[in-house]
């Protein structure tokens, strides 16, 4: 009997696991063998694009017959299964084998006749026609969709493709890692590697140094994304607030990007020279005593050095402006908690409405289509309403997941924990270690300036807000201002993880 080697491929891994083509492919070609007294000897199965280059099992396939001289019939269902680009047919007529296309019904060699390798020439064509078609149309449709808001490709760290609705919305586990990593960054006591150290150990998550970096520099987290060149306006709910964002790219990029030290300087960061704008460092004299001065990357620098202990007593002076009165927190807690519930009633009432248009729209659209099948509507008069109310859907549904967004937890809850932070900011700072309080600075202030005199600290939100209040002694502006905090919260998942790790430690 001819020995002969079937070849069969589905252009993608849906395929083969949905189970229609593989198989029937199969069984084809083996009819054919038999009807032709082949004896099949091998066969290979590839689950790839033919477009690309690397297809395995093709390539495994031709070192096979290179190997075994004495097989030189190869049994394919159709070109565009077998190839679709002119360097495998090359390949393959090199091998001087004959092929037979089931269900082209021909067999092609290098002692075919001229009519028969020129329609095989045509097939080959049209099936990279198609190929390139098909990948046009491909980018049009992602385009399209990209133009619309939506991502078109696979959804970043902290978020997932809804393939139902074909949106992009937040992993509720993988959001709160991602939140983390860039509150945690922005403070500017994190290398990316510590960083990656600190996710794996606060909650088992283990990211690469690498991968950190892409999610850091990506502004997808804060509502626009790149495809192809041009940046969109995505439509996918964001987490990660535009100045955290921005805190982190100047972080990422070398601005108030602090040296870090493998000796463990308690004070390592968080402070830069009045003088030249560099950042300090610290120096371990006689490995006990630690010393900071400027890095004097701008040169030469008058700043003179400072121990360790003096520098200390200096970080904490400012805290002590962080006081506000019991009875104003009061106020202003019970003011936001009025608030969020006028706010909670007014997400409520507002989903209730929408629901009901959502179940109104679909609906018409179960009704459309049974009158569609009764033959009571045209064809084209049905395509059209449907096309019309999947647009109103899509736009209703996502509406629906804008509100389910926008509920950022009890916020009456978090200001009464900022308040009694600030206020206790400057007794917990004096009873605490050097690294503590370090940790305790890096979460209130993100810098502070430091001359051969005084300390001048930036306060990170809201604590910025309650020193100037208090300065000025204006509670009413101080509600106002923490009305309109989360529009650009910096710093609440720091303190909440604060509170939570002293609650455990004591």
């Amino acid at each position: 009997m001819i020995e002969a080697v079937l070849y069969t491929r589905v252009s993608s891994r849906e395929q083969q696991q949905e189970g229609f083509s593989l198989g029937p492919q199969a069984k084809l070609l083996q009819r054919y063998s038999d009807g032709r007294g082949f004896q099949v000897v091998k066969a290979f199965e590839d689950v790839e694009t033919a477009k690309a280059e690397g297809r395995k099992q093709f390539t495994a396939m031709v070192a096979w017959f290179k190997r075994n001289r004495s097989c030189r019939i190869l049994v394919v269902e159709k070109t565009d299964r077998f190839y679709r680009n002119f360097r495998d047919a090359v390949t393959l007529e090199d091998l001087d084998i004959e092929i037979h296309f089931v269900k082209e019904g021909s067999a092609v060699s290098k002692d075919s006749k001229s009519q028969t390798r020129l329609i095989q020439g045509m097939h080959l064509v049209m099936a990279r026609n198609y190929s390139e078609n098909l990948r046009e149309e491909v980018r049009k449709g992602m385009h399209e969709k990209a133009s619309q808001g939506v991502y078109p490709g696979h959804a970043p760290f902290g978020y997932r493709n809804n393939k139902a609705e074909r949106t992009i919305e937040v992993e509720p586990v993988d959001s709160v890692t991602a939140t983390l990593l860039f509150d945690l960054y922005a403070t500017g006591a994190y290398a990316l590697s510590s960083l990656a150290k600190k996710i794996r150990l606060e909650n088992g998550k283990r990211i690469s140094r690498g991968n950190i970096h892409l999610i850091l520099k990506n502004r997808f987290y804060t509502g626009t994304f790149t495809w192809s060149g041009q940046t969109y306006t995505g439509t996918h709910p964001i987490f990660v607030n535009t100045a955290t964002f921005e805190e982190v790219q100047a972080v990422l990029t070398g601005h108030n990007r602090p040296k870090y030290s493998r000796r463990g300087v308690a004070f390592q960061g968080p402070m830069s020279c009045a003088h030249d704008g560099c950042m300090l460092t610290g120096d371990v004299r006689k490995e006990k005593y630690v010393y900071y001065r400027c890095a004097g990357n701008r040169g030469k620098c008058d700043l003179p050095r400072f121990r360790e202990e003096d520098v200390a007593n200096r970080l904490g002076e400012p805290l002590k402006s962080l006081r506000v009165p019991q009875e104003v927190v009061s106020q202003i807690v019970a003011t936001l908690r009025e608030d969020q519930n006028q706010a909670e009633g007014k997400v409520s009432s507002e989903r209730s409405r929408l629901q009901s248009r959502l179940t109104t729209i679909r609906n018409r659209m179960d009704a459309a289509y049974a009158d569609k099948l009764d033959g009571k509507i045209p064809e084209d008069f049905w395509e059209r309403k449907m096309s019309e109310w999947r647009m109103e859907e899509q736009q209703v549904q996502m509406a629906i997941n804008g509100l389910a967004n926008a509920e950022t937890g009890d916020r009456a809850l978090d200001a009464q924990r900022v308040f009694e932070l600030a206020n206790k900011a400057h007794l917990l700072y004096i009873s605490q270690n050097p690294v503590e309080k370090a940790k305790l600075l890096r979460m209130l202030c993100s810098n502070f300036s430091v001359d051969a005199v005084s300390i001048t600290p930036t306060y990170r939100k809201p604590f910025d807000m309650i020193v100037k209040r208090t300065r000025l002694e204006e509670w009413s502006a101080l509600v106002d201002d923490f009305r309109t905090f989360w529009g650009s919260d910096l710093s609440l998942t720091l303190v909440r993880k604060y509170i939570a790790d002293r609650t455990q430690s004591t």
